[in-house]
């Protein structure tokens, strides 16, 4: 179980005699994620034109939903977060996914095919960088940034010192709490949710046949890692709707 939680370290910094992991297997992963999806931008929105081909109509039918659930949630602003909500969703969506494509045989296999015996200890697993805690508070403090950035743009520095007190004095308690427990329950309700999921899907491959893992995979990696992705920007905009609310 341990095996499962714990992440492959490429680099580490040494901090007064401390190994601090810098470049773990979630850092890699991200990078490729990134990658792949300014790629996929670039490949899908070059030569755009009145009557768009095949790989424009997908780039369409892909801003039209995000900008369609962002106009749906957060109302009157929510063509300045169609970027941000987008990039959020299509990232988190796409690590959700990446276990699926973990098709990187071990070390000990290309040290046996190959008979090299140094190849025994590489191990390079694509696992979905959310299941690391690091990453989805990242995102999460990422998110509550630019909530507090639309409370002062849209309620002024005032409108936003008298939502602590109004309508009652006892609110701006609530609201220090809120900024702590917001960024937290976005960040565990995902990293708990797709850690729990890769457990499952470990423990099945490891105990059952092929098919089974496979059909457990169409749930836990698709229907639930994109239901995830979902769940974390429509809070998101949730929050970024009641920030944008003016007396």
């Amino acid at each position: 179980m341990e095996n499962l939680t714990e992440s492959v370290v490429f680099a580490s910094l040494n901090i007064k005699g401390q190994e601090v992991p810098f470049i773990t297997d979630a850092v890699v992963v991200s990078w490729l994620i990134m990658a792949f999806l300014i790629i996929a931008a670039l490949i899908l929105t070059r030569k755009l034109e009145k009557r768009p081909g095949k790989a424009q109509n997908l780039a369409e039918t892909i801003v039209e939903f995000i900008s369609g659930i962002c106009k749906n949630t957060i109302g009157h602003h929510w063509k300045g977060y169609v970027p941000y909500i987008g990039t959020l969703l299509l990232y988190i969506a796409a690590s959700n996914l990446a276990g699926i494509f973990n098709i990187i045989p071990s070390g000990n296999f290309f040290a046996d095919y190959l008979h090299i015996a140094a190849l025994k200890n590489f191990e390079f697993p694509i696992h979905p960088p959310t299941k690391n805690f690091n990453v989805t508070l990242c995102m999460a403090l990422m998110s509550m940034a630019v909530v507090v950035y639309s409370e002062f743009r849209y309620k002024g520095l005032k409108g936003w010192a008298r939502s602590f007190y109004r309508p009652l004095p006892i609110n701006g308690f609530v609201k220090i709490l809120d900024y702590v427990i917001r960024p937290t329950s976005l960040c565990l309700r995902l990293f708990g949710n797709i850690l729990g999921g890769f457990i499952v899907i470990e423990l099945v491959y490891a105990a059952f046949p092929l098919i089974i893992p496979a059909a457990a995979g169409i749930y836990f990696d698709l229907f639930d890692g994109c239901l995830q992705a979902y769940v974390f920007v429509f809070l998101t905009m949730v929050y970024l709707q009641e920030a944008g609310e003016t007396e």
